[in-house]
């Protein structure tokens, strides 16, 4: 009984910019059908073109990547440094026939463009060196040249897209090794995908055409083809394109405007694939659910509402430690001061109610500035109005009554309701100003939550200041 052979993906990004968001997509849909499968996903980076390529940019993939939770298989591989192998192979399919040296320079390949332009032919060059006898070759630079077929068709059976037809006709000679010896990005891609030993090309469909291109290397090789599933583009809300008009694209900006890993590889997964009505999901449940028949055709529209929306669900989800950890990240993504150890175990105390109440971790440590701020405290114009006279005066009698009894919040809502009747308020009357004092602002957490991770002290101290 044959066995089956293991899968194996791989996300292949140019190390020429950040980890844009499709980027991440990519690379996440390649990581959930490996992982849910017991697969390998292998990184490679395809930093041939050397005028863009950068470290800093290959720095910033991996990081993004680190920050996503998508962990690769095995070393990165680097396909500038396989280009001996990659000319091993334009070489080999020369000796057998299915690759040719081209000598034809830049001006005669621009003469042959214009004249079938003129005649209103086709484009697409067509070299006098594919069928000449070696005998005539001369002794100048020559590249070396894929001899694709002329007629019939190139069939790209996909898994999201289906069937694909291209017209041999419509496809050129492409270039496999230039007349400098370094290969084509197009023959590199081939060359490491099957050394690599890929078995599912999982990509944007930005690379469709390439495939039929990149189908007549795998034959000329003998090499078995991989499955295919190329992927919808991303679009912003308006239905274009998704670029930088739509607002942040690196994966490093989504992390500095505190939206949790967690919540971005769900909504990332919902960007163009669907289980049933499924929107907020686990990394379990996404990888056993995830297959590529879930794929859409269509592109998909980024929207930041239901992300926010996805991001409150993981925070309110998250175990605490998780939280404070991912809040932590957030600060140092953002540049902010780091916390203080104090502070840090108070937001601790204070997260079973602060991660349920805030969509973002930027607007969690918004509800949790009743601890990170010290005495006296700087408050805001709502804030100082509920600190009227009269609610000073209440405040001066709420202070006694703390001093002794239990610090519990039974012992907390008889005191604070017992006072609210004894004025004839209704305790909303009374919220106001204790939140004023407590934390400064006019919208914070529960008082009673505030008071109790606040501690009596603490409380008094600030209700002290403020009935001055």
């Amino acid at each position: 009984m044959s066995q089956t052979p293991q899968i194996v993906t791989r996300f292949a990004p140019s190390p020429t910019g950040y980890l844009h968001i499709g980027g991440a997509r990519t690379a996440l849909f390649n990581w959930l059908y490996a992982r849910g499968r017991g697969g390998k996903f292998l990184l490679r980076i395809e930093d041939t073109d050397r005028a863009r390529s950068t470290p800093e940019a290959t720095e910033a993939i991996l990081k993004g990547m680190a920050w996503l939770g998508l962990d690769h298989d095995g070393e990165v591989v680097s396909q500038f440094d396989r280009a001996d192998r990659h000319a091993e192979v334009a070489h080999e399919m020369l000796a057998n026939g299915h690759a040719y040296k081209c000598f034809a320079t830049q001006d005669e390949i621009q003469a042959f463009r214009d004249e079938a332009r003129a005649e209103g032919r086709s484009t697409l060059y067509q070299s006098p060196w594919r069928d000449a006898d070696p005998a005539s070759y001369p002794d100048a630079p020559y590249v070396i040249r894929l001899k694709a077929p002329r007629d019939g068709k190139t069939v790209i059976q996909d898994e999201v897209q289906g069937d694909v037809t291209i017209r041999n006709d419509q496809l050129d000679d492409m270039i496999c090794l230039r007349s400098d010896g370094t290969p084509t990005y197009m023959l590199a891609v081939v060359v490491d995908d099957h050394d690599m030993g890929v078995t599912h090309v999982i990509r944007g469909d930005d690379h469709l055409n390439n495939a039929a291109r990149q189908i007549i290397v795998y034959q000329a090789m003998g090499w078995d083809l991989p499955v295919w599933a190329h992927i919808p583009l991303i679009h912003g809300p308006d239905g274009k394109k998704l670029s930088k008009r739509h607002g942040a694209l690196g994966v490093e900006e989504y992390e500095a405007m505190g939206y949790p890993a967690a919540a971005m590889r769900n909504y990332l997964a919902r960007l163009g694939w669907s289980h049933g009505d499924d929107e907020f999901f686990s990394d379990a449940q996404a990888l056993e659910w995830f297959d590529l028949g879930g794929i859409g055709k269509s592109p998909a529209r980024f929207d930041f509402k239901k992300l926010d929306n996805l991001s409150g669900q993981h925070l309110a989800a998250m175990a605490d430690g998780d939280v404070m950890t991912a809040l932590e990240g957030y600060i140092a993504a953002a540049g902010e001061k780091p916390l203080q150890s104090q502070q840090s175990e108070m937001i601790a105390a204070a997260m079973p109610f602060l991660k349920t109440s805030a969509k973002t971790l930027p607007q969690l440590l918004v509800k949790a500035r009743f601890v990170t701020v010290s005495r006296p405290l700087d408050r805001d114009e709502k804030a100082e109005k509920a600190l009227d006279e009269v609610s000073r005066g209440i405040l001066k009698e709420l202070t006694p009554q703390l001093q002794n009894g239990s610090w519990d919040r039974n012992t907390l809502e008889d005191i604070l309701n017992g006072l609210a009747e004894a004025h004839d308020l209704k305790f909303g009357k009374l919220a106001a100003p204790l939140r004023a004092a407590l934390a400064g602002r006019a919208v914070t957490p529960s008082v009673f939550d505030m008071m109790l991770v606040l501690g009596r002290d603490e409380t008094i101290a600030r209700l002290e200041d403020a009935s001055v």
